[in-house]
């Protein structure tokens, strides 16, 4: 845990999530923002006014290209990266080379070159590089490591992992930017990094081989045609067509997706549009996904990712040779649809979700009756994840409000834990490319790692 002490810190990609680091950031006395970059002046006006509204004073401002100025000018000692997730591994690499502490947000980066570049840079520098796996801090998952920590179903011998993204939930991966996998890497990456770093951790094994299958079956103009589910826009903002549509995003409802998005649409060079049409062209990510997942230990994961559920959360059951252990999560049991006068819950991870359903993990030992295992619930969001993740990577408020946060500690999520996360994903993507299975020691070979 970082231990109390005044840190210059700056924040680069001032979006969405970037909110969640710039409260909190802002909320500890031993933390100075000090420093926002983003191409668009109106993002970072945005995070200005969130941390005047904390009483912290305005921090210096520029675009990304000049941010190893802005790191040496402004004195910084810790760097936040919330860009988009193809551009991590070069502000990692920056503020590492400037001797900076660093946080970056899930994943690590995109592809297999740009983290063979990371992992150089960390073992160069000697720097310190956290990944922001806020799952790993879920009360639920952290019962379910220390079962199979205990041994209380023996040696795990393979998992089944289904994860379930909603409607509203899941068509938001497909009018941003990360419907292109040369930003994201394809919810293999950007998404399911998550649930392959949970693997990772809850079997403390890492991935050998990997074979995927998957497509696009659901958004893109060909699917919405075919079901008649596309309405004829580019995007929502002033369209007729998309007032009644479900499936779009009405900026202008939301303040808060007006102020990061909306307003900056007018400066010259920031051509970024949030809510365009799911069931429209340039869409090259894939939105159902079947994984095969090998690991170290000899166990083996099936893993299935549907991007156009009904009802959101997963089921995670894990096989081993004293018996079977079950955890099912329903964070949002079904889901209404938004029209154009909706504000908020534009999106997810920000707020607990609309119709949440139960938790349950379940013990099934051999020869044995099955019990429900008890476990805390903590409140905020992603489970109170969140909350226990910001207290380890960033210390504690300083004015007893967190008090009983309980941070977890050690569960923080390194450079090798967000490779061996981003592995699964990369290899799944070759796979899915070439139709055989990818040995991921050939990812880093190159590399040694």
């Amino acid at each position: 845990m970082v231990t109390p002490a005044t840190r210059r810190t700056a924040i680069v990609g001032t979006g969405h999530r970037a909110q969640m680091y710039t409260k909190a950031l802002g909320a500890r006395s031993h933390y100075d923002i000090v420093a926002l970059a983003d191409p668009s002046a109106a993002r970072i006006a945005h995070h200005q006014r969130l941390l005047i509204g904390l009483g912290k004073g305005r921090a210096a401002a520029c675009g990304v290209d000049d941010f190893a100025d802005l790191l040496r000018r402004e004195r910084v000692d810790e760097v936040v990266v919330t860009t988009v997730d193809a551009t991590h591994h070069h502000y990692i690499n920056l503020a590492l080379e400037a001797g900076c502490r660093v946080v970056t947000e899930k994943p690590l980066t995109t592809d297999a070159q740009k983290c063979r570049a990371i992992l150089e840079t960390v073992e160069r520098t000697g720097g310190e590089l956290s990944v922001g796996f806020n799952y790993r801090y879920n009360p639920a998952h952290e019962k379910v490591w220390q079962l199979l920590a205990e041994g209380a179903i023996g040696e795990v011998r393979s998992v089944h992992f289904e994860w379930l993204l909603d409607v509203r939930h899941g068509a938001d991966y497909f009018r941003r930017w990360h419907r292109e996998k040369r930003h994201s890497g394809g919810l293999l990456v950007h998404k399911s990094g998550h649930h392959f770093d949970l693997v990772n951790w809850w079997l403390n094994a890492a991935p050998s081989r990997v074979h995927a299958e998957g497509g696009l079956v659901f958004y893109g103009r060909d699917n919405g045609e075919a079901t008649g589910l596309r309405r004829e826009y580019e995007r929502a903002h002033g369209a007729q067509t998309a007032a009644d549509d479900p499936y779009a995003l009405h900026l202008a409802a939301d303040p808060n997706l007006k102020s990061l998005y909306l307003d900056a649409e007018a400066e010259q060079g920031v051509a970024y549009l949030r809510d365009r049409n799911v069931f429209g062209d340039g869409i090259d990510i894939e939105d159902d996904l079947a994984v095969l997942v090998r690991y170290d230990s000899g166990a083996t994961m099936t893993y299935h990712l549907t991007a156009y559920s009904p009802w959101e959360g997963y089921r995670v059951m894990f096989n081993g040779t004293a018996g079977r252990l079950e955890l099912e999560v329903e964070e949002n049991t079904w889901q209404r649809p938004r029209t154009s006068g909706d504000a908020g819950k534009a999106a997810h991870g920000g707020v607990v979700m609309d119709n949440p359903g139960r938790t349950r993990i379940l013990l099934r030992p051999l020869w044995q009756e099955p019990r429900a295992v008890t476990f805390e619930v903590a409140a905020g969001s992603h489970g109170g994840g969140d909350l226990r993740m910001l207290k380890e990577l960033f210390g504690p408020l300083g004015d007893g409000s967190d008090e009983g946060v309980v941070p977890a500690a050690g569960k923080g999520a390194t450079a090798h834990d967000g490779a061996r996360a981003l592995a699964v994903g990369i290899a799944g993507n070759e796979s899915l490319a070439t139709g055989l299975p990818v040995d991921v020691a050939g990812l880093f070979a190159d590399a040694g790692h």
